[in-house]
């Protein structure tokens, strides 16, 4: 867990002690977030920064909260994240997404805390500030992680 947030502080320690006005030109804020109801309850909001190299590559770091409730069933689960996309010139947008879960389940029974790490290598349309696509997550585990599936929609808004 140490080695997370290192890695996390880390990753905006560029833009902390950056003294160039024209770097912050390039930095972007924004995320996704996630909302269901029905049979079950969902939500998350996952805000990030990234920073726009000239080449189309982007690069940045996140953080990201989520909730979910199926009947008596509930789940609480952290996250952090680093992102790096790449842009191309006709409206395809790839991405890697390492993230590191910290979750807590809950039933009417007990709790179990559990932390596992999520590497998501995605494709996804581009159009202006709003993109949206998939990803698959090569490091799953059905035994550790919290989500029924290594495929996961993506959605991302950057302003």
């Amino acid at each position: 867990m140490k080695k997370v947030i290192v890695l996390f502080c880390l990753s905006f320690s560029f833009v902390s002690f950056s003294q160039s006005t024209d770097f912050w030109d390039d930095v972007q804020f924004g995320g996704g977030f996630t909302l269901g109801f029905g049979n079950q309850t969902n939500i998350g909001i996952s805000p990030s920064a990234i920073y726009n190299f000239n080449n189309g590559f982007a690069f940045g770091a996140g953080l990201g909260y989520m909730y979910r409730e199926i009947g008596d069933f509930s789940t609480n689960a952290y996250n952090t994240n680093l992102i790096s996309l790449y842009q191309t010139n006709f409206g395809i947008q790839f991405s890697g997404e390492f993230e590191y879960y910290f979750a807590s389940q809950t039933d009417s029974f007990n709790t179990i805390k559990t932390d596992f790490p999520a590497l998501h290598l995605g494709v996804a349309f581009n159009q202006g500030r709003f993109t949206v696509g998939v990803r698959y997550d090569v490091l799953y585990d059905s035994n550790k992680s919290i989500f029924a599936s290594p495929i996961s929609p993506i959605v991302r808004f950057y302003f």
